[in-house]
């Protein structure tokens, strides 16, 4: 029983309030100093009213940016992400989960221990490995004499074959971010909750390892999948870092390093109202994608918890 004090109820609404203020405060300045001209943005004091031309820097900021080839660049990789994040996970939990192996547990500590390695940490090898792929399989050619032996008897150059360049591709942005350890993780407990009679019964019923994770573990995880699947849509929409090194033309920008272009610098123009513009139609994707499945957000959540 769920007991009521008046007390309590507003405590708890002004704390919601004032964590709802917090939020919603810089969202507001931003939309504010959006619908500015730039001689109002360097007004003292900044003005608290917004003005009418927000829509004006909205459209000045998506042809400044040439946004739509940078939208369409960001939705490829997020949906690349996403969908590889997915199953290279899921299937990562499968297996250290159902499957009986030497060293499981170690392959499963060693993916865990690798939540303490973000991108940020490994970047340099990471982009050395991407925009050489081929490396690896050069040196190991060289190193059993195949490289020689085919360009001494045949004039093949296995080497200048394998000069695999990654940069300014989507491979190169989506293939070093699909591993997860935290996804794996959480479909690893997710598939501990599942009894062991279900697997016992899909034996007896002839079903092999495939079947029973196409026709039992997916099934039951749509809502684990759903939930993650918003969480990783933020994470690849968001990227910075990794694009920003990882592409050197244009065309390959996403819609994160078209914004940091429109941030004024030292000596420019100060047209703040344009960048602020341009943050608004940067976030609605994944603001959208919150609002249409929450829901399943939520779900997902609970359900992972039980």
């Amino acid at each position: 029983m769920v007991e009521r004090h008046v007390w309590l109820s507003v405590f708890c609404h002004v704390v919601l309030l004032v964590g709802a203020a917090a939020v919603c405060m810089p969202l507001y300045f931003a939309f504010v100093a959006g619908s500015l001209t730039v001689e109002d943005v360097q007004q003292v004091p900044f003005p608290l009213l917004p003005r009418d031309h927000f829509v004006q820097n909205i459209v000045t900021a998506w042809n400044e940016g040439d946004f739509g080839q940078l939208y369409i660049n960001s939705i490829i990789v997020t949906v690349g992400i996403v969908v590889g994040k997915l199953v290279v996970s899921i299937i990562a939990g499968f297996a250290v989960t159902y499957f009986r192996f030497p060293f499981r547990m170690t392959a499963f500590w060693l993916i865990f221990i690798s939540l303490m390695l973000p991108v940020e940490v490994r970047i340099i090898p990471t982009y050395e490995a991407v925009a050489d792929a081929g490396g690896p399989l050069r040196s190991f050619f060289e190193a059993i004499g195949l490289t020689g032996l085919l360009a001494n008897t045949t004039g093949y150059r296995l080497d200048a074959a394998l000069q695999w360049n990654m940069v300014n591709t989507y491979s190169g942005l989506i293939l070093p971010l699909i591993a997860s350890a935290s996804a794996t993780f959480l479909f690893r407990q997710f598939f501990l909750t599942i009894p062991d009679e279900l697997c016992e019964a899909a034996k007896l019923d002839g079903a092999g390892p495939m079947k029973f994770f196409w026709d039992v573990l997916l099934p039951l995880s749509r809502a684990n999948i759903a939930a993650l699947s918003i969480i990783l849509f933020l994470y690849g929409w968001n990227q910075y870092l990794w694009p920003l090194l990882f592409t050197t033309e244009k065309g390959m920008y996403t819609a994160m390093i078209g914004l940091k272009d429109l941030i004024p610098v030292a000596d420019a123009r100060p047209a703040w109202n344009i960048a602020m513009a341009a943050a608004f139609f940067v976030m609605a994707p994944p603001a959208i994608v919150i609002l249409l499945m929450q829901r399943w957000f939520t779900k997902g959540l609970v359900d992972s918890s039980k």
